[in-house]
């Protein structure tokens, strides 16, 4: 994409944009004031509705004290009335309940005459010991039995009877409320108890409920005592025409005409009906300008600084002049009207940020299109170049091998024949590496899955490449230190990611290499390391090495030859096996990378 293509649309957007920047801005210009026309009327209508409301108010307060005063005398006597007839009801319950109290009462002493009848000793015991010690007879031997002589010894049933625990357990909740008894029968050498249940005392209960009853008819005799003593005051106005009431009423002092608490809150409820929810302050003068009330304090000498003032008289029907005025100020008109037009900012300011980041998606797309496209020229002038040579070369020595003096020397003949060999066998790798690619990004690079010993694989990689590296002059240290190296993975493709590894750190070395080659294992996995002291990268380098068609600036070295392909290749091999790949470079210290694959036993685990 030629530049000046690039500078024009890059100009065409930004006018675009602008444009959209300056509509929006007049449209919330105009939205401003017409808010801020709207608020000012709405403000001046709550003010004369409630100055009405309040003179309204105090002659409707002066006509109804009088109907308030009989109603509230109404009330109580009404009150009065009712009370008594409660209290005969309670009174008339009362007596029922302890008629039936003593009924009960009764049948139950006759049912406990009979149990003493039956035996010469019997023992309460509450519910709760019985189901702790008595009931679960593994500790019955905790419970004693003590019994102390009566006033007449030979009477036994005159005796008392003590039962209680010699060991402390925890109790267990009653499950019921009978009334139980250990009934015991004297044979003089033994004292044998067995358990008696009565049914529950429900006397007791109608016990609970007469003295609830008596505790509300004492508080109803009380309260109508109360009611009979009061004295009901205010009887002393009459009723008055609206011209009379209004003639009374100017008569008084402005500062007790006015309930300030009521104005405040007629306030609030009138702005709210009109949306407007936001703090104000309030002033209330008399006809001499004397302040009569305010909510806010303001120090000596200070001016209503970005005030926006509103005003209205009051009591304007009165007979003369207006005998006061109420001021409304509103500390930041300004924030307030912003408030009002905020649903329509925030999708503005949504909608201008979106084409904002359009337009800077937009122009990074353009760069970064801009930059594969001189990727992709470098590619192909370095792929012209890589396959020229080669090509050249075959062209050469086939002319040669036409030669009727050199066919005539078979050593000639062979060596030609080895070179047009080596250089198609060049061609056929440069243009595999290619089709490799193409078919990664199609996803029809065929992987497969089969046994695969790592070591192994880097130690034939390392053999296949020494010539190479004896050739550059370079050093190469080993430390094939993985025990478990078995994984599932494709031999053939990751030979050539070794392969690509360490043919990067021989060609990316500025002097003799020395490289150094690790495997061992961590946890469940093997991990490969392949480390060069050579140019190394910078952080941004290092960013980019894994991009289609991106190789390292190499400055004043032009021997580095390549597709900018081999490390992508890399990539996309290591994530396809489930393995990691990670790159520590510094710039001019040399680079670093690790290869992480787990093994076969940890998948089959998994």
């Amino acid at each position: 994409m030629k530049k000046r293509s690039i500078t024009l649309i890059i100009w065409l957007m930004s006018v675009a944009l602008l444009g959209v920047m300056a509509m929006q801005y007049y449209f919330v210009r105009e939205s401003y004031k017409q808010k801020s026309q709207l608020f000012d009327e709405a403000v001046t209508a709550s003010l004369l509705t409630v100055a009405s409301k309040i003179e309204k108010r105090e002659v409707y307060d002066f006509v109804k004290d009088q109907q308030r005063l009989d109603r509230e005398k109404y009330r109580k006597e009404q009150a009065k009335q009712k009370n008594l007839a409660k209290q005969l009801a309670l009174r008339k319950r009362i007596e029922d309940l302890r008629m039936q109290q003593y009924e009960l009462e009764q049948a139950f002493k006759d049912e406990e005459d009979l149990l003493r009848s039956r035996f010469p000793l019997i023992a309460y015991i509450e519910n709760s010991f019985y189901e702790t010690y008595i009931k679960r007879t593994r500790y019955n031997d905790f419970v004693t039995i003590r019994i102390l002589p009566g006033e007449i010894d030979r009477d036994i049933q005159n005796n008392l009877v003590e039962v209680y625990a010699t060991k402390k357990i925890p109790m267990i909740p009653a499950k019921d409320d009978s009334t139980r008894y250990l009934a015991f029968s004297n044979t003089y050498n033994a004292i044998n108890w067995v358990v008696r249940a009565l049914p529950p005392r429900a006397d007791l209960k109608i016990a609970f409920q007469i003295h609830a009853l008596e505790k509300q008819l004492q508080l109803n005799t009380a309260q109508n005592i109360i009611d009979s003593v009061a004295v009901i005051g205010g009887k002393n106005k009459e009723l008055v025409s609206s011209i009379a009431a209004a003639e009374e009423l100017s008569k008084r002092p402005f500062r007790d005409r006015v309930n300030f608490a009521y104005l405040q809150r007629e306030l609030e409820i009138e702005f709210n009906k009109r949306d407007i929810r936001s703090p104000f302050n309030i002033e209330v003068r008399d006809d001499q300008s004397l302040l009569i009330y305010e909510t806010w304090r303001k120090k000596q000498g200070e001016k209503y600084v970005h005030q926006a003032s509103y005003s209205t008289r009051l009591f304007e029907n009165d007979l003369g002049r207006s005998p006061g005025r109420v001021s409304i100020y509103f500390p930041d008109k300004s924030s307030i009207i912003r408030d009002n037009i905020s649903y329509m900012l925030l999708p503005m300011a949504a909608l201008l940020a979106l084409l904002i980041g359009a337009f800077g998606y937009t122009l990074s797309i353009i760069f970064k299109q801009k930059k594969i496209s001189e990727m992709k020229t470098d590619f192909m002038n370095n792929m012209t170049h890589e396959f020229k040579t080669p090509v050249a070369t075959i062209m050469i020595a086939s002319e040669s091998l036409r030669d009727p003096e050199i066919s005539a020397d078979e050593r000639r003949v062979n060596r030609l024949a080895n070179i047009i060999y080596d250089e198609n066998v060049r061609l056929g790798n440069h243009i595999e590496r290619v089709l490799n690619i193409a078919r990664l990004e199609k996803e029809s690079l065929k992987i497969e899955k089969v046994n695969v010993q790592i070591n192994a694989v880097v130690e034939g990689v390392l053999d296949s490449m020494s010539l190479q590296l004896q050739k550059a002059g370079g050093v190469l240290s080993t430390h094939i230190d993985a025990s478990e190296d078995l994984v599932l993975g494709d031999e053939l493709h990751l030979s050539n990611v070794f392969f690509n590894l360490v043919d990067n750190a021989i060609k990316y070395s500025r002097e003799a290499p020395d490289i150094t080659v690790k495997t061992f294992n961590l946890k469940n996995n093997v991990v490969i390391t392949i480390a060069d002291k050579g140019m190394g990268m910078t952080k941004d380098q290092k960013e980019k090495i894994f991009d289609q068609f991106y190789r390292i600036p190499t400055g004043n070295i032009h021997n580095v030859k390549g597709f900018g392909l081999g490390l992508s290749y890399v990539n996309d091999i290591v994530k396809r096996l489930n393995g990691k790949i990670q790159v520590k470079s510094e710039k001019d210290k040399g680079t670093v990378f690790e290869l992480t694959f787990p093994l076969k036993e940890a998948l089959n685990l998994n």
